[in-house]
């Protein structure tokens, strides 16, 4: 860092860099969007005052009329977006510009404690969305200062987007912060106040605060006095839905949402009577890298009281299963400055949380119903978080249910397209349960040994590879009154699959099977049960098998063994874990243990039995190498023999 007189000189970290590089570069045929982001900027800029107004007098002093300008100088190649609204310190520019992904919310959150740190999630954008301007900027100049500052605190920002920036101190008349984009050369479109006005109605109609630019005569020259407003600064969300296209609350959405991409469905409610509130919400197109991870950091639904901003991510609205789920809600009838946990016991709000829950699913329903193509590109991006709404939310199950959507064995494809309601008028007279297998991936499930009885006598099972499937069947037990029943645990019912069967020829395949199962001698048994130990709990014949050697099979509650491996391998205690090892009497291996005298083979040829069993599942091995070696060994004595 160097310093002359007060201006110092700042390098940019690694990862900001980076970013306005990626801005610069990969974003440049979408560079329009440098002026919504500027503009969503300003405006969670005055919803963050207007909300500090509430809380604090002083600051309501301070508020006044709360707008955003954008001023177009041609001669110097500048323009300018202002706000008066909460501003910022030079601590606050060094934190949120200096740094990538650290914005003025989180620091702004970081500060508050108690309920105040509740009530205040706001959304902060103005990390990422402030590097757009270098899309068409070769230099940028910032201006700010927080309210309830002096003139003299004042703070000036400037970088032409390399690898520097300068920050100093300036005197400045009023809050707020104002952004100066130098104009590149082949940018100069933007010096068009049509252009600009253009970009502001596609992008920025119904932000909800008065955008205002110079006024203009009739041959479009400034007049050079006052200010004209060039939005309709009305909430779109208030309007009546006939009033509104399509076009409109797309450009809604990707105002609130900074999203690139339209959104692929919305809902616009307003309820009126002994309660007031108005629901616009929206699906995306396209879930976030994180999403998986989001449970605690929801940044979808704004809550309004009388379309005054009170704070994002409003938890007590919207459940973890939705958090995908984007849009606002605006209340009639809740104090402005209800608290987050006066929020969760307002009975109001458990009415509004319950609606919300309702459209969205009633939401998602119908895009099932009426696309199957796009509902099958929306499961394949939110499917797995859905499947969380199972276990989470019993009084919406029965909504849930008929929006699920799973792989089965009647598509090889591993396409997630079977609902359950199909899957049940499938089923063969004599079909008392929904068969299911879950696995670590889809190729696991796909090729368990499970599956082959199963296939053999023309049952579906579905095959689940999602993460959350095996968490959301330990609560999903029944659909439509048809209980849910795991291959790979329990006792399976030959009887009943034969019934169920398609053909006599399977069935007498069946008959066959069990027959053959029948043959292996109990002494055997317990002598492979005795040569694994406590690896076991009970060695018996298989009905599950008719091509593979072996397979485990786990009691009816116990957890999948690829589900044990994944906690072990996030440092969780998994309860140990016994499970029966079934037999085929057919196979070759097995015919070879039933002749095999020398008790150390016996016990190798047991354990790679056991061993390979355990991999199918999805399992892991203690000791690898011995297993290596056994195999070579019985693959060498088989050479021998031949």
């Amino acid at each position: 860092m160097s310093q002359t007189s007060t201006v110092e000189t700042h390098a940019f970290q690694a990862e900001t860099r980076q970013v306005l590089q990626l801005m610069i570069h990969s974003l440049y045929s979408n560079k329009e969007i440098f002026l919504r982001e500027l503009i969503s900027n300003a405006s969670d800029a005055l919803d963050r005052l207007r909300f500090a107004a509430i809380q604090d007098d002083a600051v309501n002093e301070d508020a006044g009329d709360l707008r955003i300008e954008i001023e177009i100088d041609e001669e110097a190649g500048t323009l300018t977006v202002r706000d008066n609204g909460i501003g910022m310190n030079r601590d606050h520019v060094m934190d949120n510009i200096g740094t990538i992904a650290k914005s003025g919310t989180k620091a702004f959150l970081d500060r508050l404690s108690g309920d105040q740190k509740t009530d205040a999630q706001l959304i902060g954008q103005f990390g990422v969305g402030f590097y757009s301007a270098f899309i068409v900027a070769d230099k940028v100049t910032l201006l700010s200062r927080r309210v309830g500052d002096s003139a003299e605190e004042g703070v000036r920002w400037e970088s032409d987007g390399g690898g520097e920036y300068s920050i100093e101190a300036t005197d400045r008349e009023s809050h707020g912060t104002e952004v100066i984009l130098h104009l590149k050369e082949a940018e100069k479109e933007f010096l068009s106040k049509w252009a600009i006005r253009s970009l502001i109605s596609r992008y920025s109609d119904h932000i909800g605060f008065p955008i205002r630019m110079p006024k203009e005569d009739e041959e479009g020259e400034e007049k050079g006095t006052g200010w004209e407003e060039v939005n309709q600064a009305s909430a779109l969300w208030s309007l009546p839905k006939s009033e509104i296209s399509d076009e409109e609350y797309q450009s809604f959405y990707k105002y609130l949402t900074h999203d690139l991409d339209d959104a692929q469905c919305w809902a616009h409610n307003k309820v009126e009577g002994s309660q007031s509130y108005t629901t616009l919400l929206y699906v995306p197109k396209t879930a976030p890298m994180d999403l998986m991870l989001q449970r605690d950091e929801r940044t979808g639904l704004r809550l309004y009281v009388n379309r005054v901003f009170i704070m994002d991510a409003a938890q007590a609205l919207l459940p973890h299963y939705l958090r995908f789920i984007r849009g606002v809600v605006d209340s009639n009838d809740l104090p402005l400055n209800i608290s987050r946990e006066l929020l969760q016991e307002n009975e109001l709000v458990g009415k509004i949380r319950s609606a919300v829950i309702r459209r969205s699913l009633d939401l998602i329903g119908k895009l099932a119903k009426d696309d199957a193509e796009q509902y099958a590109k929306f499961w394949q991006q939110f499917g797995a978080v859905i499947k969380e709404g199972v276990a989470e939310d019993f009084a919406n199950r029965e909504r849930i249910a008929p929006l699920l959507r799973f792989a089965s064995t009647r598509d090889e494809g591993g396409e997630a397209s079977v609902d359950l309601a199909s899957y049940k008028e499938r089923m063969p007279q004599g079909q008392d349960a929904i068969y299911y297998i879950t696995a670590e991936n889809h190729q696991a499930a796909s090729h368990s040994p499970h599956l082959e009885v199963f296939r053999k006598n023309g049952i579906e099972v579905l095959l689940m590879s999602d993460r959350v499937d095996e968490w959301m069947m330990a609560y999903f037990t029944e659909f439509d009154g048809t209980p849910f029943k795991s291959v790979a645990k329990g006792d399976i019912e030959l009887g009943a699959l034969k019934s169920a069967g398609k053909k006599d020829a399977e069935k007498e395949d069946g008959d066959k099977a069990e027959e053959s199962a029948e043959s292996l001698d109990a002494a055997l048994l317990e002598k492979v049960r005795e040569s694994l130990g406590e690896r076991v709990s009970e060695v018996r014949s298989s009905q599950r098998l008719t091509e593979s050697a072996s397979c485990l099979v786990l009691g009816e509650q116990e957890m999948a063994l690829h589900l044990q491996r994944l906690l072990e391998q996030a440092g969780q205690s998994v309860p140990g874990s016994r499970p029966v090892l079934e037999l085929n009497a057919g196979h070759p291996l097995v015919e070879m243990l039933q002749s095999e005298e020398e008790a150390g083979r016996f016990k190798d040829l047991s354990l790679v039995l056991y061993e390979q069993a355990l991999l199918s599942e999805g399992g892991s091995l203690t000791d690898p190498a011995a297993f290596v070696r056994r195999v070579n060994a019985l693959v060498l004595r088989q050479a021998e023999t031949t």
